[in-house]
């Protein structure tokens, strides 16, 4: 997305890419909205756009709308993107939390839930082949298998974002294949709650926690040692994009010491990986990161 006077680009995509890749990061990610605050590329195409400057990273959509989009168009989609990665595609999906993005296409918002379920079910049964829905009232299924398929053996897995409620988390032990949790939705602490909630809705379906991965998604980012600059980040940049109260929002702002800090405490609550999401200066800000002690 634009940040300040940085412009959307090729350049800027390939650079950030490029950072994560040299500095050893995991994986790479987009997210999904089709009108912000802000200008914000299609997440899908971003990716598409860098996937041979990705190596063996994954790249996951964190989250993708998959009840917008319809799940036929992102199963062809996601699975055009991991036959192009050679089998390194994560599938996050979830709601979405704007009504603008379901206006924009005509979608009543109070529907989001039941059509999130359906939509889901739908996408596994084209990316890793499950029965589809007995019922269905709002999607069509097509006559035939998607082709080509997925190149990942077993198909694409379908992660479910969840800031951590109880009807959200067994939503995510039902649909999903790992759970993505909203940075800035949540604490360290809050989170570790969570998880402990997901493992027990996990071993009520038979299905083992500690095979279940889960990540945290849009840390915001911007790693400085001058205190004003942070500051400004965060109450003149972020805070007002996402119309929060800058006290509220536990990220990634400020000196390599909180921020490894503050990385720490969700490594200790269980978090497996945090997606970090620089507010601009992607590559530099990359590199901050990796080298956080």
């Amino acid at each position: 997305m634009e940040f300040a006077d940085e412009r959307l680009s090729l350049l800027r995509l390939t650079r950030a890419a490029d950072a994560a890749r040299e500095c050893g990061f995991a994986a790479v990610s987009a997210n999904d909205h089709f009108l912000f605050a802000t200008p914000w590329l299609d997440g899908l195409t971003a990716l598409a756009a860098v996937v041979d400057r990705t190596g063996a990273m994954k790249l996951a959509t964190t989250v993708s709308l998959v009840s917008l989009r319809g799940p036929v168009p992102l199963a062809k989609a996601l699975a055009a993107l991991d036959v192009l990665s050679d089998g390194r595609v994560i599938a996050g999906v979830g709601p979405g939390s704007s009504e603008r993005d379901y206006d924009a296409v005509g979608v009543p918002y109070d529907q989001r839930w039941e059509r999130f379920e359906e939509a889901t079910a739908i996408l596994r049964s084209l990316l890793r082949d499950d029965p589809p829905p007995e019922t269905r009232c709002h999607y069509p299924l097509p006559d035939a298998p998607l082709s080509p398929a997925p190149r990942r053996s077993g198909g694409v897995p379908l992660w479910i974002g969840s800031w951590g409620s109880k009807a959200g988390l067994r939503r995510v032990a039902r649909l999903g294949d790992g759970w993505f949790a909203s940075a800035y939705n949540t604490t360290p602490e809050r989170f570790g709650t969570a998880g402990r909630s997901l493992a027990r809705e996990l071993r009520a379906r038979g299905r083992d926690h500690d095979r279940f991965p889960n990540a945290l998604v849009t840390m915001w980012t911007w790693i400085t040692e001058d205190r004003a600059e942070a500051d400004r980040m965060l109450a003149g940049v972020l805070a007002p994009m996402l119309r929060r109260d800058p006290g509220e929002l536990q990220v990634c702002i400020g000196s390599a010491q909180h921020c490894a800090e503050l990385l720490a405490r969700y490594a200790d609550a269980g978090c497996g990986r945090v997606y970090c999401w620089p507010l601009g200066d992607e590559a530099r800000q990359i590199e901050l990161l990796a080298e956080l002690q």
